[in-house]
């Protein structure tokens, strides 16, 4: 069974940048997609950035030219760099696949503040 383990979080001031870190215990094929995934304090688990299994990204609007999302298949290990950060990017941020899910892993918290 994969486990996945996200790192890098922390606190920011706005307009900061963090990169996280998704480490996934075994092998995950190259051709999976793969996602980074936040969750807000009150709001839904909401898809943020992602590989698709055609090795293409996409991002939602709200993070297009802030975020960037790489990976590492030999390291089975996927990145989220974040630049410019605003508040309403602090939320707990996982990575996953885009289904069918693997155990989510404890998440990582980013707090953007001042």
């Amino acid at each position: 069974q994969v486990q996945l383990v996200e790192s890098g979080g922390g606190l920011v001031q706005p307009g900061g940048s963090l990169r996280l870190s998704c480490a996934a215990s075994g092998t995950i094929s190259s051709s999976k997609a793969m996602g980074w995934y936040r969750q807000a304090p009150g709001k839904q688990r909401e898809l943020v950035a992602a590989f698709t299994s055609v090795g293409s990204t996409t991002y939602i609007n709200s993070v297009k030219g802030r975020f960037t999302v790489s990976r590492d298949n030999a390291k089975n290990t996927v990145w989220l760099q974040m630049n410019s950060l605003k508040p309403e990017d602090t939320a707990v941020y996982y990575c996953n696949t885009l289904g069918p899910f693997f155990p989510w892993g404890q998440g990582t918290q980013v707090t953007v503040s001042s």
